[in-house]
């Protein structure tokens, strides 16, 4: 007679003899789905509008900072507490300089009115946090673009306005010509900038010694380098040019030729703003084209007329790339007319014929052996 073998996947069930026999499992009819094709694809719809309104909401909150300016009446711009040739102010409250003048540039854009700013200045150590709490709307303090600044502070650099680079100052008694003569001695630098790790890591790869005296401004580290307590002041070079001239004796100190980092520096935003990101970048690119092109605060007006394509999208004459961000169809002649085309920015605050006595250097347009350059308005 046949024999029932075991079977895990049969269901036992006890027979009428008292034997076991195997039978197979009684499958149970798949319910029906609740949700019809139509009920479906009504759900997929109205998530994706979901999605899209929030994408929507989402773009308006962060597209606030024009807006806030325009109902400010004016630009709020963080600045340093006084650099030579960057940002300082006089005993009337005039503020003037190479940092000052970009954000004097974005209130000529937005207002046509380059007087429209109100002006922040901040310490190294509070200068990121005050723009991320919205104290200031823009950034213009000599600061460094690295990676860290972007992705801890949530914020976002614009441009570079200025190519420096950490250097280093000394007196001529210390009879030195190079940074690597500077083994064992002394530095004065400035806490919470990129100038400590700048040192740091020089010195480690020269297989050098030094000790650093730590101070919080650079007022304190000028009186202290001044006063003796250093031998080496390290900063980035455009401060150096500028420090160098409020001591005691300028002419007895010299700046060394060796430039041992890269510092990029420039303008400031929040994330998240796209809108306010792009007004700010296209600020400094409109006058670095207008450099480029010849515009300059002189020739504005004749380039109101001129027929060449370049010109008539960069004044606003042909093309709607002002309105496409926001701003008026003529917010670069504001910018030329009432601030200056980059070259000219330069030259007045920081070049060759300003006290600082700055050469152009990387900072020359492209055409002119520099690096300075901006894509086209187009």
């Amino acid at each position: 007679m046949p024999i029932d073998l075991p079977n895990p996947s049969l269901a036992a069930l006890p027979s009428a003899a008292g034997r076991t026999r195997l039978s197979l499992p009684i499958r149970q009819p798949r319910a029906r789905s609740r949700w019809s094709f139509r009920d479906r694809l009504l759900a997929w719809a109205s998530l994706l509008l979901a999605l899209a309104s929030a994408l929507v909401v989402a773009s308006l909150a962060a597209a606030q900072t024009l807006t806030a300016v325009r109902e400010r009446g004016a630009l709020v711009c963080g600045v340093s507490h006084g650099l030579l040739g960057f940002s300082s102010v006089d005993d009337k409250g005039n503020w003037s300089g190479f940092d000052v003048d970009l954000c004097r540039a974005v209130a000529a854009a937005i207002f046509n009115d380059a007087g429209k700013v109100r002006f922040v200045p901040l310490d190294a150590a509070a200068r990121f946090a005050a723009l991320k709490s919205g104290d200031v709307d823009v950034l213009s303090r000599n600061s460094t673009w690295t990676m860290s600044r972007e992705t801890t502070f949530g914020l976002v650099f614009a441009a570079v306005t200025y190519y420096d680079g950490q250097g280093f100052l000394v007196r001529k008694a210390l009879n030195v010509e190079s940074a690597l003569e500077l083994d064992g001695k002394s530095f004065c630098l400035q806490t919470g900038t990129t100038g400590e790790l700048n040192v740091a890591d020089y010195f480690r790869a020269n297989n050098m010694t030094y000790s650093a005296v730590e101070l919080a401004s650079l007022d304190e580290i000028l009186t202290a380098y001044d006063g003796g307590r250093c031998d080496v002041f390290a900063t980035d070079v455009s401060q150096l040019h500028a420090e160098r001239l409020k001591l005691a004796k300028p002419e007895e100190h010299v700046i060394l030729p060796d430039v041992i980092s890269k510092e990029p520096l420039g303008p400031v935003v929040r994330q998240g703003d796209d809108q306010w990101f792009t007004i700010v970048k296209w600020t400094h690119f409109a006058m670095v084209n207008a450099e480029e092109l010849g515009v300059s605060s002189k020739t504005i007006e004749r380039a109101m007329q001129s027929e060449k394509p370049e010109v008539k999208r960069l004044v606003g004459t042909a093309g709607n790339f002002g309105e496409q961000a926001g701003l008026a169809s003529d917010w670069a002649a504001r910018i030329v007319r009432l601030v200056g085309n980059y070259g000219e920015v330069f030259e007045r605050n920081i070049g060759t014929k300003s006290p600082l006595g700055i050469p152009r250097g990387l900072n020359h347009l492209w055409t002119m052996g520099g690096i300075q350059y901006a894509p086209p308005i187009r």
